[in-house]
This record gives C-alpha cells, sequence and structure tokens, in this order.
C-alpha cells in the first residue's frame, strides 16, 4: 500500500494506480485474523480517498470505482481469513487426534530394554503425517527382549489398520508365546482372518537375550544390519527365504529361524525398505552398508538421527515411502 501511495503521487492522477489499493486487504486476508483484515481494508479506503483528493478525482467514476475496488476486496478478503482460520482450527484438531492415534498405535519405543539400548526413528511418506504403513515394537518378555519391524503392502488408512492388528497381536502374543515361531504363528493366523485379497505384510522378528544371543525370524524383509566392534558391516540373512505375513494360506512353509552372535558392544539395524530404496538425482540407492560409521556415536537415538539426516540428505527429495529404523546396542557392563 505505501508503494502504491508513492507510485501514484510520483506518476500522477493519469495513470490509474488507484484500485492497486485494493493489494492491502487482499494480502491481510492471506496471512492475518479478520480483524486485522478489516482494519487493513479501512486504512486503504482512507488512502484511496486521500489520494482521490489529492489528484483532485472525488466525486468522478475512476474515484468510485477504485472504492468500490477497495472495499469489495475487502469485504472478500475478510471472509476467507474467517475461513482459513475456521479449517486451521479443524486442521489443528485432527493433528491431535492423529497424534494420539500415533501415541497408541507406534508408541515410542523404551530406551532401554533389559540388556539392550534401543532409539526408534519413522519418516511418514504422506505430508503431515505421522503414522504409516512401516510398524516396530520392543517388549520386555520372560523369554527375552522381542522386536519386530515390518512394513504393510500399500499406503492410507488401510495400511495403518493392518499395522495396528500387527502390533496388537505382537505386543500380546510375545508375552505369551514360548519361542518366536509361535509368535510368528500368531501373526499370521490374526492377519489371515484381516487382510483380503493379496496384501501381505513382510516382517523380521527378534530375541534377543543375555546368555543366549539373538535368534531372528524373517517374512520377507530385508536383512537387519549387524555391526561387531572392530569388524566389517554385515547383514544378517536368512538361511532360506519365506513370504510374506498373510500369503501362509498358499502353502509355503514359514521361515526358519536363526542364530546370530550378539554381544557387549554389538549393534543390530533394523529397517524397512524405504531406507535402502531411497534413491539420489542420478537413481542410485542409498548405499547402507557404507553407513555402519555413523552409528558410531555413543546416544543411540543422536547415532540414528544422524543416519535419518544422511538418507534425507542423499535423496535430496520428499521420501516416496514410509521409512522406520530400530537401533538396538547390547549395553556394556
Amino acid at each position: 500500500m505505501a508503494v502504491v501511495v508513492l507510485v501514484d503521487l510520483t506518476a500522477g492522477p493519469g495513470v490509474g494506480f488507484l484500485p492497486l489499493v485494493s493489494l492491502g486487504p487482499a494480502f491481510a486476508g492471506l496471512v492475518g485474523g479478520w480483524r486485522r483484515t478489516a482494519l487493513i481494508g479501512a486504512l486503504a479506503l482512507l488512502l484511496c480517498l486521500g489520494l482521490g483528493a489529492y489528484d483532485g478525482l472525488l466525486g468522478t467514476r475512476r474515484s468510485w470505482t477504485a472504492m468500490a475496488s477497495v472495499a469489495g476486496v475487502t469485504a472478500a478478503a475478510v471472509a476467507a481469513a474467517v475461513m482459513r482460520r475456521r479449517r486451521e482450527a479443524e486442521l489443528a484438531g485432527v493433528r491431535s487426534i492423529a497424534e494420539a492415534a500415533q501415541r497408541v498405535l507406534l508408541r515410542p519405543v523404551p530406551r532401554t530394554a533389559g540388556h539392550l539400548r534401543v532409539a526408534g526413528s519413522y519418516t511418514s511418506a504422506v505430508a503431515e503425517a505421522r503414522i504409516g504403513g512401516d510398524l516396530y515394537e520392543v517388549v520386555v518378555s520372560p523369554g527375552g527382549v522381542r522386536v519386530i519391524v515390518g512394513d504393510v503392502q500399500g499406503k492410507g488408512l488401510d495400511a495403518v489398520e493392518t499395522a495396528a492388528v500387527v502390533l496388537g497381536v505382537f505386543r500380546e502374543a510375545a508375552h505369551d508365546e514360548k519361542d518366536l515361531t509361535g509368535v510368528g504363528d500368531r501373526l499370521e493366523r490374526a492377519l489371515e482372518r484381516e487382510l483380503q485379497g493379496e496384501k501381505f505384510v513382510t516382517a523380521v522378528l527378534a530375541e534377543l537375550s543375555p546368555d543366549g544371543g539373538a535368534v531372528l525370524l524373517n517374512y520377507g524383509h530385508p536383512a537387519p544390519m549387524v555391526l561387531h566392534p572392530g569388524a566389517a558391516v554385515r547383514f544378517a540373512e536368512p538361511p532360506s527365504r519365506a513370504l510374506p505375513l498373510g500369503l501362509g494360506v498358499h502353502g509355503a512353509p514359514g521361515p526358519e529361524p536363526f542364530a546370530l552372535d550378539f554381544a557387549p558392544g554389538d549393534q543390530l539395524l533394523l529397517y524397512t525398505d524405504g531406507v535402502t530404496e531411497t534413491r539420489d538425482a542420478e537413481g542410485r540407492f542409498y548405499p547402507l552398508g557404507e553407513r555402519g560409521s555413523m552409528l558410531d556415536d555413543p546416544d543411540p537415538d543422536a547415532a540414528l538421527a544422524g543416519l535419518r539426516a544422511d538418507v534425507e540428505e542423499f535423496a535430496q527429495a520428499p521420501p516416496h515411502d514410509d521409512a522406520a529404523m530400530l537401533l538396538i546396542r547390547y549395553r556394556q557392563s
């Protein structure tokens, strides 16, 4: 508005900049409340009157047209500001509900679980979303610390509902079943009841005990990354491939549990394919196996945050898939 006044005073009445004063209330309606918008509209109308008097246009058709433009734009901007505030209030309510759902569905993992230190990270591919089709959970059971990291086929609310089923069954079965295979069977039966068509869930289950190392059960999921102090990074590949959860009706045998050395100082990174399938501008996949040194930070949360930031920097673009990571460390005595 100040620029319009300056230009009008400089150029004179012949150019016709007077109606542009309405830009003030128009922009005010985009960022401010209705009261502020109405106030700026009133100021714009006063400026229009003042400029009209200065230019000798009061009472002419140009003067009335300019003031009508300012009044009309102000009324529209006030209405837009009112509607925008209502939508913002609705969005704030929806976000609060989503945050409550997140705490129930994908609650924060404990920083310590038995003999382990744990850190979790989740990135949703949906803008403004906090939860999606990836999942993780850590449960301290009589048999040791039991962990799941999974990836539900698809996106959206259907994937969230399936993730809720998997997490609910796992939290119960992890306490009740005597071994990891029993936990996997419970998950398979639950998903056979819930899933329809060819939907499935890839997952890796782990049981970690202070004396028994780790036992893994892989349902078609990316192999976890294992880091031993002073040794090269390796991936815990299963002895044989198995179908994901939810496809057991096809009659294929389930996965075979396999043991993994896990001693003080060791680390285990479980993740979903949203991490390893992240591409850079040239189409190259994220080289997770080359990033083992990034997990050397004494604080597991800081180490995982650094790895997540590196994935985002590598992509240089919004994520195309959900990405979950769970870092497990054997605490030093």
